[in-house]
């Protein structure tokens, strides 16, 4: 009977292919968590149905806290709402160029930081350098010549420069990237 539990066992991440490949074709509800996907293409290389469902979502029905126990009756509950949106199964190459958007996002937030941090140091000495990543490291080059920034200050902002001029992500602008289209609540976004 579906939604029905007929066993209960624990299996671990290495034996869960082993437990699926000799049952019958059945939905299997999964949160959409990190490993969700790729395990969710397994299962679905296997003949079964797979329901990944928004933590966010599954959280809303979990009794008590997180264990394995509660997060199983959790998703067998959110499962049967038929508003809930399930969370599409992603590609492998939808997958990576998730990871390479994420990727650059930190690149960028990691060089914005230090940019930030450099230009704000230099400021506190009357060397203000106009706002854009594009010419700070030549303006703070120039600020570093000066005598209105201390020695002291002056090796400990060299390396910064340094590692600021080199923190690009070279390679993505030379990738080719497929259109992902989706619809619905979770079509072809970052989840």
């Amino acid at each position: 009977m579906p939604g029905q539990v007929d066993e209960r066992r624990r299996v671990s991440r290495a034996g869960l292919p082993g437990y699926f490949v000799n049952r019958p074709p059945a939905q299997v509800v999964l949160e959409a968590c990190g490993t969700a996907h790729h395990w969710a293409r397994a299962l679905q290389r296997l003949g079964h149905e797979v329901t990944l469902l928004h933590p966010g979502d599954v959280a809303r029905y979990r009794d008590g806290n997180k264990t394995d126990r509660a997060d199983a009756k959790a998703l067998l509950e959110a499962v049967r709402n038929v508003a809930l949106d399930p969370v599409p199964v992603k590609t492998v190459e939808q997958q990576a160029l998730g990871a390479l958007h994420r990727l650059r996002q930190g690149y960028l937030r990691t060089r914005t930081a230090r940019i930030n941090a450099v230009r704000g140091h230099l400021r506190e000495f009357g060397c203000v350098i106009p706002v854009g990543a594009r010419g700070v490291v030549a303006h703070a080059r120039a600020a570093l010549a000066t005598d209105a920034v201390p020695a002291l200050l002056r090796p400990a902002l060299e390396p910064v420069l340094d590692v600021s001029r080199h923190l690009k992500f070279p390679t993505f602008r030379h990738l080719k990237f497929p259109t992902v289209t989706g619809g619905g609540r979770y079509g072809g976004g970052s989840r």
